[in-house]
This record gives C-alpha cells, sequence and structure tokens, in this order.
C-alpha cells in the first residue's frame, strides 16, 4: 500500500520529491544569508540581528571555539534556553565539523553528569542562572572547559538594565577561571584567527539529542546534517516557506527536535526570521504577536495557554499563515477554542496536526494546508514513506488495520549513541531492502494514506483482558464542558490487571466532588465501551507537565504506585 503513496494526490502545490542539498547545517544557513544579508535572521527581546550579523557571529564563535581547542568530531554540550549564544554556538560548533548535544538548562546535577560522560563532551555551553549546579558536574566529568553565557549579553541596553534588577543582580557572578570561560570574553570582545570550515561527510554525527527518559534511561540520538537539513525543508516546503513569508515564534526550546529543527533551523534556511523565546510564558507570547509572525508551532498545551490568554485574545492575528500541533495527542476542544480565538482576531487558518519523533529529528508528517480530517496526523512529508505493519512483524498491515506505525527516510536518525543493540531494534530492514524507523506507536492509514495515532504502545492500559486507549478516554472527557484538563492512566489491579483512572482539571465554576465525578463517569459510559470507562476520577488543580509542555502521564503512574505500596496493595509492575 505505501508504494503507491496514495497520499501525493493531497499535495497540492508541493513537490513530491525533493533533491536535498547534501551539506552541513553551518552552510545551508550562511546560503540563506548570502541571499539576502540584511533580513532580520533573528529577534531576541528586541535584539535583532540580520543575516550578515549572525553569519560573522557564527564564524566569531567557530574562530573562539578552535582557538580553545575544539577540533571536527569533537563534542560540546550546550545546556541553553533558545537564544542567541545557543543557536549561534550550535552552527559554529557544526562549522568545525563538530557534534552539538543539546540538554535542558534546568537538567539535574546526576542528569548533567550522565549526558557528559555519555556524549564524552570536552566543552560546554550553560546560562549563568544554572552554572552552580553545572560546575558540580563538570567536576566529576573530562570536561576541559564551560563557556557561560548571560541572558543579558544579547539584550538591548534598557531592557538589560531591567533584567538585572529584577533577575540578573540575584544570579552569583561567575569567576572566570582555567577551566571557566566567560562568552562575553571569548566571543564578544575577542578576536581569534579566521578557520575554514570542515569538511563534512553529511551523513556523519552532527548533534545529538535524547530521548525523554520517561520509561528509563535517556538515550542519545545520533542526527546528521542531511537528517537535520532533508527535515527543515520538509517542513519549508509543506507550508510554502521562503524569506517574505517565513517568520516563526520560536516558543520550543532548542534541546528538543522540535525547537531546534521546526523554529531554528527550519526557518534560517529559509531566511526567514526566528522571534527567539527564551521561556514561553503566554503573556509574553502573545505581547510578541505584534511582530507579526508567520507561523507557530508547539504542543496542545501551549494553544491552550494562548487561547485563556486575555493579551492574545486582543492581538492581531491577521499574520498567521499557518499553526501545527505535535508530540502529543490534540484534544478537539483545544483545536476549536485556539480556531475560534484566530478567526475572531483576523487570522484563517487551522490548528492542524502533525506527527514526528525525536528520532526523525522531529515533524515528518502534517496535515497539508487545505485538509482536514477529524483525528488524523496527517501525510507524509516529501521523500518520506511511512506504514502501518503488524504489531511485532515488519508485514503491512491493511488500511484501517491497527499497528506500529514504520517510517523510512532522510530524516530517520543514524541509531542510538553507544547501543547499538537497541539501535538494532528500531531499525530494521524489511522486505523490500529498505531500512525502517519501528516509532513504537500505534496508529492506522485509510485507503487515501492518511495516518491516525492512537498511542504510544506502552501507554496502553490492559484492563479485564481488554485494551484501552488512554487518548480515546480523554477525548470523550474533554467533550464535557467541565473539563479543562484530563490525564487517564492505567493503575495497577489485583482483580483487573489495570483499573481506569482519570486525573482531572475541572473549568472555572465547576466544583470537584462525588457528584462531579459521577457525572463525568457517565458521561464516558454514553459512547465508551465499560471497560474503557474510568473506575475513579482525581481531581487535581493542576496535571504535572514534561520540560516540553507535555503531560507526564508517567508521573501520575508512579504516583499511583507509590500510593499503593504504602497501603500494602501494590499489585505488581503493569505497563
Amino acid at each position: 500500500m505505501y508504494e503507491k503513496k496514495p497520499w501525493l494526490k493531497y499535495y497540492g502545490d508541493v513537490p513530491a520529491e525533493v533533491d536535498y542539498p547534501r551539506c552541513s547545517m553551518y552552510e545551508a544557513v550562511i546560503a540563506a544569508a548570502a541571499e539576502d544579508p540584511d533580513r532580520i535572521a533573528y529577534d531576541f527581546m528586541g535584539y535583532t540581528a540580520t543575516y550578515r550579523d549572525f553569519a560573522e557571529q557564527i564564524d566569531r564563535c567557530a574562530d573562539a571555539l578552535a582557538a580553545l581547542g575544539l577540533r571536527q568530531g569533537d563534542r560540546l554540550t550546550i545546556s541553553m534556553p533558545t537564544s542567541p549564544p545557543g543557536i549561534i554556538c550550535f552552527y559554529a560548533v557544526n562549522k568545525l565539523g563538530g557534534v552539538a548535544s543539546m540538554i535542558h538548562p534546568l537538567s539535574t546535577e546526576s542528569e548533567i553528569e550522565f549526558y557528559l560522560k555519555l556524549s564524552n563532551s570536552r566543552f560546554a555551553l550553560c546560562l549563568d542562572a544554572f552554572f552552580e549546579t553545572f560546575k558540580k558536574a563538570a567536576d566529576k566529568t573530562d570536561l576541559e572547559y564551560v563557556i557561560v553565557s548571560k541572558i543579558q549579553d544579547y539584550l538591548p541596553p534598557g531592557k538589560k538594565a531591567l533584567f538585572w534588577l529584577v533577575k540578573g543582580r540575584k544570579t552569583a557572578p561567575v569567576i572566570p577561571s582555567d577551566r571557566v570561560v566567560l562568552w562575553k570574553d571569548l566571543v564578544m570582545n575577542s578576536r581569534h584567527p579566521r578557520v575554514p570550515a570542515a569538511k563534512v561527510d553529511p551523513d556523519d554525527v552532527a548533534a545529538i539529542l535524547y530521548s525523554g527518559g520517561t520509561t528509563g534511561t535517556p538515550k542519545g540520538i545520533m542526527l546528521s546534517n542531511y537528517n537535520f537539513v532533508s527535515q527543515g525543508l520538509m517542513c519549508a516546503h509543506w507550508v510554502g516557506m521562503n524569506k517574505e513569508h517565513a517568520d516563526m515564534l520560536a516558543m520550543l526550546p532548542i534541546f528538543h527536535g522540535f525547537g531546534l529543527g521546526v523554529c531554528i533551523n527550519a526557518v534560517l534556511m529559509s531566511g526567514g526570521k526566528c522571534i527567539l523565546v527564551p521561556l514561553f510564558e503566554a503573556d509574553q507570547a502573545a505581547a510578541l504577536m505584534k511582530k507579526r509572525p508567520h507561523y507557530i508551532v508547539g504542543v496542545p498545551t501551549l494553544f491552550e495557554a494562548l487561547s485563556k490568554n486575555k493579551r492574545f485574545n486582543k492581538a492581531d492575528l491577521s499574520c498567521l499563515r499557518a499553526c501545527f500541533s505535535g508530540a502529543d495527542t490534540l484534544p478537539r476542544v483545544v483545536k476549536e477554542r485556539f480556531e475560534a480565538v484566530v478567526q475572531r482576531q483576523g487570522g484563517n487558518i487551522k490548528l492542524l496536526e502533525g506527527y514526528g519523533l525525536t528520532e526523525a529529528v522531529t515533524a515528518i508528517m502534517a496535515m497539508p494546508l487545505g485538509e482536514y480530517r477529524e483525528g488524523s496526523i496527517g501525510i507524509p512529508f516529501p521523500n518520506m514513506l511511512a506504514k502501518i505493519v503488524k504489531r511485532g512483524t515488519t508485514v503491512e498491515a491493511e488500511p484501517g488495520e491497527e499497528g506500529e506505525i514504520c517510517v523510512h527516510g532522510p530524516a530517520v536518525m543514524l541509531g542510538y549513541l553507544n547501543q547499538p543493540e537497541e539501535t538494532a531494534k528500531v531499525l530494521k530492514k524489511h522486505d523490500d531492502g529498505l531500512v525502517w524507523l519501528h516509532t513504537g506507536d500505534i496508529g492506522t492509514m485509510d485507503s487515501d494514506g492518511f495516518f491516525y495515532f492512537k498511542l504510544r504502545e506502552k501507554r496502553m492500559i490492559k484492563s479485564s483482558g481488554m485494551n484501552v486507549y488512554p487518548t480515546q478516554v480523554e477525548a470523550q472527557l474533554y467533550r464535557h464542558e467541565a473539563v479543562e484538563e484530563v490525564c487517564v492512566i492505567g493503575v495497577p489491579d489485583l482483580e483487573q490487571v489495570e483499573r481506569v483512572k482519570a486525573y482531572v482539571v475541572l473549568r472555572k465554576g465547576f466544583t470537584p466532588g462525588p457528584e462531579m465525578e459521577q457525572e463525568l463517569i457517565a458521561h464516558c459510559r454514553k459512547d465508551l465501551i465499560k471497560w474503557s470507562c474510568p473506575r475513579e476520577i482525581e481531581f487535581v488543580d493542576m496535571l504535572p507537565k514534561t520540560r516540553v509542555g507535555k503531560v507526564a502521564y508517567k508521573e501520575l503512574e508512579q504516583r499511583e504506585v507509590e500510593r499503593l505500596k504504602a497501603l500494602g496493595r501494590y499489585a505488581g509492575d503493569h505497563a
């Protein structure tokens, strides 16, 4: 079925095949800079840099890193929010043929130590506010240099002073040493001998991103230049990005494939402007709409927060050309609320779903701009193939038959760092001779080639011998007017193996209690078979979130396990 590519008839003006350039990310961005050097490359809280400025910043950073001793193949850990030093350093490392290891700036000491050792980093870049934690971890590794940047390094004078009064003065000053170097001294205020770009193989590892680690130890995902260049251009072609219409409100973090691959790399290769947001706050994001971004991409909780924000509800949204949600299931009520706000405020776009995973950089399929199918995550991007296989096999399933989503194409990772056995579990050669990435996600494909995501295979609940899909139950609960947010989990149970439980955040004006619990359970029973309905509902003020804004269902599952253990009623592992 997949060989026929039935989805191509829905491509519209999008090319079916693209000849992606075999170059480094640095070369792709420099080419965009050469085409229109006076366009704005990024805007950071009022500080702007043209493409000419940005190219010079990258080159100066590369010169500085080379002077420190960074050579082709060396690893440098970047532990930064979405900010100029983070993206400048990312492309500078790439120019030198090094490997950027991208981690969360709020990582704990033990996490930082793990990432530094796994990546075998010789160098690192971090923010001054988190330096003390970073240094404690670095002291336990072979790290040679820590480069420390400040948010105010790239703020306009007025905002720099304001930042100092509000936050900056609370941060302990970082004292340079033989191992600690200030970004401002090394890159901004110094000149080093100019170094040429390294000659790199586009298929060599260029960056390491990390799996979430929610089911165990995080894996280092090795991604090549070609992975990033092809994936970024796929996205650009899909929405018709060009230098006139490629401005992005970049609210997602650069340690995440969605933020780095789409919000940064896709935009900069297209000659657009990245409006950098170091920390997502709905009010700040709403204020940035005055900069007229063409695109917003994010997770469902981001769009829900914008929908409820008073400033966003008053903003002129006619500038928007497309908005995409990914990384988590998009509830229909969230989609409709956001679209209603946009339409009322002058916009004419739909909030469309996409699908991707870090093992393929990020998004590799999405809904076409002119299409909408209830519950669909869309169709594959140019040069990407996707299919559904029967679980536990490499045999293609029939249209409409449930199975595992597999993808093949230029965005698929090289493998997991230092884990050949884990790599072999997910990168498998099929009878067609192609190597397919087994995503671990369950879904279906219809006869037109549109895909439908069901859930992560490990999230499925086994209740009384029946398969329960949490996303299906959540979708039903979201249809109730009282429900603001919801997460459904399986709780270990001696009789049922797992029983279905829902955590619910109520909307203002609704009261939690036994009556509301029974009302919501009855609401589920109207449309769901009985074993899919929650046996229990717990009302909470907020749901825990992961660092990229997804609901942390694993945290809720662990909470239940600990509670049962404390009561002496734990029924054993469930998965």
